[in-house]
């Protein structure tokens, strides 16, 4: 991987088989890659990354106001968000399997007193993952009756910088296990805006047009998205 510097900027430069420069600036920390044709020289990546200092600069600011979440650790009194809900956590004793339940107001996790903060955490990550799969495949149903396509396959990450990616030779997509915390609408709009990627690749006039006709108020649920606090 090559690297360009501006200042005090480094900005990772990739190159893949491309047509045009593709220039990101990734939450939550403001780091900046820049994607180059196979064959374009690096003086004139740097001089089109020159030319795009104050969108970085912007870019970058808007990410260090934003707000943080706290740091969790997973232990009785603490407050986690579930499909955009505030619930209390309440940690019970249980020898044996561990396991998670959640109710409107409080999620409960049973689990061995012995239990360390990282296993607690273990716990409640498997928890998000089983609920994550449960609820996907609704929205990948939904979709694909509407869209007439669907992923040969998805997967599910915690991801700092997308809520979701789709690889369109493979036919798969990847939903950031994260959007667990926000309301379901939001998950919805992060599966079809991956789906439709399945059948235009790139941020066309053509993919938009798809996704305004079958989700009109995408930009709203985009901003949301990026308002919300980033996660620790």
């Amino acid at each position: 991987m090559e690297t360009i510097e501006l200042g005090d900027l480094d900005i990772s430069v990739t190159r893949k088989d491309v047509k045009n420069v593709h220039l990101t600036v990734h939450p939550p920390e403001g780091i900046v890659s820049l994607v180059i044709p196979l064959d374009t020289r690096l003086e004139i990546a740097r001089a089109y990354a020159a030319t795009r200092i104050g969108w970085i600069r912007q870019k970058q600011e808007q990410f260090r106001q934003q707000a943080r979440e706290e740091p969790r650790h997973f232990i009785s009194g603490e407050s986690h968000f579930v499909w955009g809900r505030r619930r209390l956590l309440e940690v019970e004793p249980q020898q044996g399997r561990p396991e998670v339940v959640v109710s409107p107001n409080r999620i409960v996790m049973r689990v061995d007193p012995r239990a360390s903060e990282t296993r607690r955490e273990g716990v409640f990550r498997s928890w998000v993952l089983s609920e994550m799969h449960r609820t996907v495949p609704r929205h990948i149903s939904k979709w694909e009756a509407v869209l007439g396509v669907g992923p040969q396959r998805y997967f599910l990450q915690k991801m700092k910088t997308k809520w979701g990616s789709c690889n369109h030779a493979a036919q798969a997509i990847r939903i950031n296990t994260e959007l667990v915390k926000k309301p379901r609408d939001l998950l919805d709009y992060v599966v079809l805006h991956e789906m439709i990627h399945l059948i235009e690749p790139k941020h066309s006039d053509s993919f938009f047009a798809i996704l305004s006709r079958h989700y009109p108020d995408w930009q709203d649920a985009r901003r949301d998205l990026n308002e919300m606090p980033i996660p620790s």
